[in-house]
């Protein structure tokens, strides 16, 4: 049986000796060399010296080699093969359309369809650099796939009609990442084969690190690949189309404060005209800008404005026109979710005259930073003095047209404390109070003298909108019997009384405070509104309720501000004070923290197809758990229209319900959930916003970038390739490489020649030191 071929060989040293003791062996024997040369240093002939330095050196020399246990090592070496990368985009941007169709009615050659032919027509070039090379081939997106090259000549090769399907089967990737794909071919490589070059075929539409060009970072990554990128672009020249590329805007924005957006435009195959941008908020539009487009430029930013005028979680639409012959139609629009939140509250005082309680809320509100007030409060009456006109009577005259016609809807709260309307001809000014009010205001009303049934409100718009009724005129309006006060079952729940957490620390908290010293007195309590607070007797201190799409509050006292000042001496703090007033203000404005019924989305933008899902946690305006109630679910397009509605889950114990969607096409959209108790009352609504948009940018801009492919194949030493170059010419790096597969070592030193040769030298020096005289 023949053993291996051994086709190479060299020299090596078997000792197991460590290197330390080498380096010591080594020192030792040039010390006695170095010895010899001083013990012959007298000898006047140079002959003599030198030779018996040669023997001596030899000698050392020959004690080295057989320390060192010399050896011959046969080799059965092979070349190592490079490799080359092949790469096929499998994007879904290969779907397009790369050629038109060849005959009516069929359908276009789509950018697939061309790399495919290229690749079967490239197979005798393939199988020529298959023996030289290695070839790998991968599919790439965002990530890289191996693919089998039968099953792709297989696929090339199929003449059938449905290529369409082919086609959507081979470019189903999500995005286009050239520089992830050609980094991640580079590094996978089997064997550790050196890269010989890269073969890229795609129509360089990237999504990702080059979706912006070439830049130094991007050739600083490519040229670490060590090897050329040879690109082939697939497509034809660039489709018309216009796209909203991108849309540049803060996750929120401040309520009554400009929201700047910036947009980019994607055009190609536009000449210089004027493009209309739209942006509409559920179809109503809320700005609108013109873009010229200069026809060079693939791209130009634009910038729309807008002041939100509510606060709220919204989906907006930026939309420009579809053109004639443009390839794809659905890009024209981008959607985005917005979440509108108060900067700060803007709060109206209108006071009737000077008093503790008008001076501790004022303070109040003064010094919170979330908070911007405007105060009115009236220093004397018309009664004061009967010559004197109301604008004498005034430090400034009352602005009642500006403020509560002008400027009225500008406030998220307004106030009126102890406030008696009808000297100062307010009465004209009381509907539009109500209407602004039901349209989702918010109105407090306090206490005293002037104030509920004592400030003629009964009977007027105002007392339509109270969450209480009020007593007739010639009923009392003030009842001065001590108040002590005590949480009622709605209050012991409801967040404006919520002063402490616990129950019982809370209504403990509560049952402490100093007794109020008399109560404005009112006919009843309305359907649906609810009494948080009363006295030990039963006569209500605190009521709330709904009005339309706005909020009211009543406090019957004028006596307040005893929870802070008196509560104070008596070592309560005005932690209590303070407290009831943050969280009555939150609730009367809607904030969102303390909103009874809750939706949210699972998420704020979802691909098309994709089921969406909502989570409710229903609570009534008790904010007690409404177990059992029924959900209603409409859904508004963003282009305005609502859409058919249907049965939602019915809430658990605890309230809470989730919501499924059926899948939606690309859009914004906004979902308003209804709650029903069991007897068929509303139980509850809330609102969401999200958007339905393809999570990349790939169906987004379709146009090929043979530019880009080219840039990139010259930052590697390579070269843009057509589908006629032979690949078998291209410059490959093709190192040099060899990989042992055995090996065997032969000894040298354990020989009778070696040590016949030591003896011999040593014996030589040894004789002629005796025979010249030396030691």
């Amino acid at each position: 049986m023949n053993g291996p071929a051994y086709n190479a060989w060299r020299l090596t040293a078997l000792t197991s000796l460590p290197a330390w003791a080498l380096v010591a062996v080594g020192l030792l024997l040039l010390g006695a060399l170095f010895l010899t040369t001083r013990g012959i240093s007298g000898e006047p002939s140079r002959g003599k010296r030198a030779l018996l330095t040669t023997l001596r050196a030899a000698a050392c020399l020959l004690v080295f080699a057989l320390v060192l246990e010399p050896g011959l090592e046969l080799r059965a070496e092979t070349r190592v093969r490079a490799r080359i990368a092949l790469l096929l985009d499998t994007s879904k941007s290969m779907r397009f359309a790369a050629a038109p169709a060849a005959s009516k009615g069929a359908a276009p050659l789509s950018r697939t369809d061309e790399m495919l032919r290229w690749f079967a027509s490239q197979e005798p070039e393939l199988r020529a650099l298959a023996s030289r090379f290695q070839i790998d081939i991968y599919g790439f997106d965002k990530e890289l796939q191996p693919q089998d090259a039968q099953k792709l000549g297989a696929l090339a090769a199929d003449k059938s009609a449905n290529h369409t399907a082919r086609t959507d089967a081979f470019a189903s990737g999500g995005s286009t990442d050239l520089l992830g794909g050609l980094e991640a071919a580079s590094r996978a490589g089997s064997g550790g084969r050196p890269l010989a070059g890269l073969l890229l075929a795609s129509d360089g539409a990237d999504n990702a690190a080059l979706a912006e060009g070439m830049n130094k970072g991007a050739q600083e990554q490519l040229a670490h690949l060590g090897a050329p990128v040879f690109a082939l672009p697939i497509g034809g020249a660039a489709q018309k189309d216009l796209s909203i590329d991108r849309v540049r805007v803060d996750d929120f924005a401040f309520v009554r404060s400009p929201v700047k957006l910036t947009v980019r435009i994607s055009a190609r195959g536009f000449s210089r005209q004027t493009v209309p941008l739209t942006l509409r908020r559920e179809g109503q539009i809320v700005a609108a800008q013109n873009v010229v487009l200069d026809g060079k430029s693939p791209f130009t930013e634009a910038e729309l404005s807008f002041i939100p005028d509510r606060t709220g979680k919204f989906a907006f639409t930026v939309s420009a026109p579809v053109y004639e012959g443009e390839a794809i139609v659905e890009n024209n629009a981008r959607s985005f979710v917005l979440n509108v939140i108060r900067d700060r509250v803007r709060v109206l005082q209108v006071v009737g005259r000077p008093s503790w309680d008008e001076r501790f809320l004022r303070q109040l509100l003064k010094k919170d930073p979330n908070v911007d007030l405007i105060s009115f409060f009236i220093l004397r009456t018309p009664g004061d003095d009967s010559h004197s006109t109301q604008d004498e009577l005034s430090l400034i005259p009352f602005p009642t047209n500006e403020i509560f016609n002008e400027q009225l809807r500008t406030f998220d709260l307004v106030i009126f404390q102890n406030f008696n309307h009808r000297p100062y001809r307010m009465s004209q000014y009381l509907d539009g109070i109500a209407a602004y009010i039901r349209d989702g205001g918010a109105f407090a009303m306090i206490g005293g003298e002037q104030s509920f049934g004592a400030g003629d409100y009964a009977g007027s718009p105002i007392e339509e909108i109270l969450p209480v009724a009020l007593p007739s005129p010639a009923d009392p309006h003030v009842d001065e019997q001590p108040a002590q006060l005590q949480l009622t079952d709605a209050g012991k729940r409801h967040p404006v009384t919520e002063l402490l957490p616990g129950a019982a620390q809370n209504a403990a908290l509560w049952a402490g405070l100093p007794k109020l010293p008399g109560l404005n007195t009112i006919a009843s309590v309305r359907p649906g509104a609810q009494v948080l607070l009363q006295s030990t007797d039963g006569r209500p201190v605190l009521a709330v309720g709904d009005a339309g799409q706005g909020r009211s509050l009543a406090l019957l006292t004028d006596s307040s501000w005893m929870w802070s000042f008196v509560a104070a001496g008596e070592e309560l703090g005005p932690r209590a004070y303070e407290s009831f007033w943050h969280a009555a203000i939150r609730w009367l404005v809607r904030d969102p923290a303390l909103t009874p019924m809750r939706l949210q989305s699972e998420r704020a933008s979802y691909e098309p197809g994709e089921p969406i899902q909502l989570d409710a946690q229903v609570r009534g305006s008790d904010y007690g758990a409404s177990a059992g109630a029924q959900l209603s679910v409409q859904l508004f397009s963003g282009a305005g229209g609502a859409m058919q509605p249907f049965a939602g889950p019915t809430a658990g114990a605890d309230g809470s319900a989730t919501v499924q969607i059926p899948a939606l096409p690309a859009g914004a959209y906004r979902a308003q959930v209804i709650a029903r108790t069991p007897a068929g009352a509303v139980a509850g609504e809330a609102e969401e916003a999200f958007v339905v948009a393809p999570a990349g940018a790939e169906l987004e801009d379709l146009s090929p970038r043979p530019e880009l492919l080219e840039a990139l194949a010259k930052a590697t030493g390579g070269k843009r390739i057509s589908a006629s170059d032979s690949l078998s010419s291209l410059p490959f790096h093709d190192p040099e490489r060899v990989e042992v597969g055995q090996r065997t070592t032969r000894p040298l030193w354990d020989t009778w020649m070696v040590l016949a040769a030591l003896c011999a030298v040593v014996g030589a020096e040894w004789l002629l030191r005796r025979r010249w005289g030396y030691a």
